[in-house]
């Protein structure tokens, strides 16, 4: 999809898709760094996670095989290699980062996707989805939930993140780039005039964050240190450049916190445009990975030991060219019912709200008089889709796109999934791909990996009466105004190929209980903390 914004917008969107916050004073940043260092004990285990965005372990692969991945070749030569971890759902930033931050999947973190609709509030959240979008549904109320709301008062208060665990153990901890940072330390963002003028910011907004808090040329603690690039062209510090220099600066410095998050967005737009088969992007994060190992591997006598871990966040699907019908218009299908047009306020005549994350879709009932398995069915017989899904009392339901094809399934019963998880399912297993080997008890997942309890995070992520949409691979879900990526990638869906994302270890013999993204939060605790063994299970 083209797009064309005047560049007042431009950058505002640019801000809102980083989720960020405004530049802190000098002051600020020389007390974060001051306070890393100050921290500093004896010698001890570091952590430092790089979570890069849309990182595939099929591209690893192929670049390597042709000899174009130098970097990533030793990481897996000298570390570990697992090519299957378990992503969250949906498969989108903000719900994925949410669940690596706190252990847990969207029914307790409550971020439901980069965009859904509040119940309560009567209105639709949008955190950044795209120009077109944000610019109808209003770039301050999207500025407002993605600055102030999103760290605040959406993500659940009562669920500890990894940045709050660790101040308890008193461990230092660090975000660079982190769209959720959430955390024990005061932080004041400062929002400029220009900004204020066209949203509803106010001029200053306390947050607490880790000990250093970073986000590019907006929350900088190394501008008085370091020459950055956070300039326009430089997404204002969001990019894999500022990252990597702000972390060979805290290993050079010896200011390395406990724990530390790196966030590398810059290969996900590049897939995203050209598609899964261009190397190019990947080719670009090895060449920048390769100066972080030589420091690692130089300084390992005079530094603690140092422990690198480099995952994905999300796969992606190759986008079908527009000429092959790729995007799926949710609008056109529901024709016979009034759907909230993008922007405008819901009213009495409002059958449906649609909140569409690339591959995924959320569809909400507001007429009480219609029945979900109704819509369900309608949307079902789109050849384009792959399910919809709905909770009914206990149960969740499902309904394979195209075939009709149905189950339904709890929690609690005799089966029993790969991660100790029980169930009660009936119907076609084939629905979700699943197998169960009767003797055991023991269920087995296809092509939707961690299919039951993803699904149902999902279901169980915020109120409101709704189905879950998702598309089949090779298209993407749309409404009126939403981002297409039609020839490119995307992602979004419960399918293996946007679920499945690859963990490299580098420095550690140990691995997590289980190769799912839920499970880095306490395998990192425990990492920081051999005395005291955490599991997932503690943190649920």
């Amino acid at each position: 999809m083209r797009r064309s914004v005047a560049p007042i917008i431009l950058v505002v969107l640019i801000l809102a898709a980083s989720l960020g916050c405004q530049r802190q004073s000098t002051d600020s940043g020389e007390q974060d760094l001051m306070q890393i260092k100050s921290n500093n004990g004896k010698s001890s285990t570091k952590v430092i996670l790089l979570l890069i965005d849309s990182l595939m372990a099929q591209q690893i692969d192929h670049g390597i095989l042709q000899k174009e991945l130098p970097a990533f070749k030793k990481l897996i030569e000298q570390g570990h290699y697992y090519k299957d971890m378990v992503s969250s759902f949906p498969t989108m930033s903000v719900s994925i980062d949410s669940s690596l931050m706190t252990g847990a999947y969207p029914n307790e973190h409550r971020i439901p996707g980069l965009t859904w609709y509040s119940w309560e509030d009567k209105k639709v959240i949008n955190y950044g989805t795209g120009p077109m979008e944000v610019a109808k549904q209003g770039v301050g109320e999207t500025m407002v939930d993605a600055v102030m709301n999103l760290n605040g008062s959406h993500l659940n208060s009562h669920l500890t993140t990894i940045y709050e665990d660790l101040a308890r153990r008193g461990k230092t901890s660090g975000s660079i780039n982190g769209l959720i940072y959430r955390g024990s330390t005061e932080h004041q963002l400062t929002i400029p005039a220009w900004l204020q003028a066209i949203t509803k910011l106010p001029h200053e907004v306390q947050v607490k964050g880790p000990d250093l808090l970073a986000l590019g040329t907006l929350a900088n603690p190394f501008e008085e240190v370091r020459s950055m690039p956070d300039g326009v062209a430089d997404r204002f510090g969001i990019n894999n450049s500022y990252s990597l220099k702000a972390l060979n600066y805290l290993i050079d410095a010896d200011k390395l916190p406990d724990f530390l998050y790196v966030y590398l967005p810059d290969l996900d737009q590049k897939i995203h445009k050209k598609g899964l088969s261009d190397l190019g992007g990947i080719k670009d994060v090895d060449q920048q990975l390769q100066p972080l190992l030589d420091k690692l591997d130089s300084r390992k006598k005079s530094m603690d030991k140092v422990v690198l871990m480099i995952a994905g966040d999300s796969g992606m699907t190759q986008i079908l060219p527009a000429a092959s019908n790729s995007k799926i218009d949710l609008p056109s299908i529901l024709k016979d019912y009034q759907v909230l047009p993008t922007g405008e306020k819901v009213s009495g005549d409002t059958d449906i709200v649609l909140a569409v994350n690339e591959t995924m879709a959320y569809l909400y009932n507001l007429d009480p008089n219609k029945g979900l398995g109704k819509i369900a069915q309608t949307i079902a017989a789109d050849s384009r889709i792959g399910i919809v899904s709905w909770r009914e009392g206990d149960w969740i339901r499902v309904v394979q796109g195209e075939t009709g094809r149905e189950l339904k399934y709890k929690q609690g019963g005799s089966t029993i999934d790969p991660y100790e998880q029980k169930w009660t399912i009936v119907g076609d297993l084939a629905v979700l791909d699943l197998k169960i080997d009767e003797s055991k008890q023991a269920l087995s997942f296809g092509q939707y990996p961690d299919a039951l309890m993803r699904l149902s995070g999902s279901l169980h992520s915020h109120e409101g009466e709704y189905l879950v949409i998702t598309a089949k691979p090779g298209y993407e879900l749309a409404d009126r105004s939403s981002p297409t990526h039609a020839g490119g990638g995307g992602h979004g869906s419960l399918h293996r190929q946007e679920s499945l994302v690859p963990l490299i270890l580098y420095g550690t013999d140990q691995t997590p209980q289980y190769l799912r993204i839920i499970d880095l939060k306490p395998f990192i605790l425990n990492l920081l903390d051999s005395k005291t063994r955490v599991s997932s299970r503690d943190l649920t």
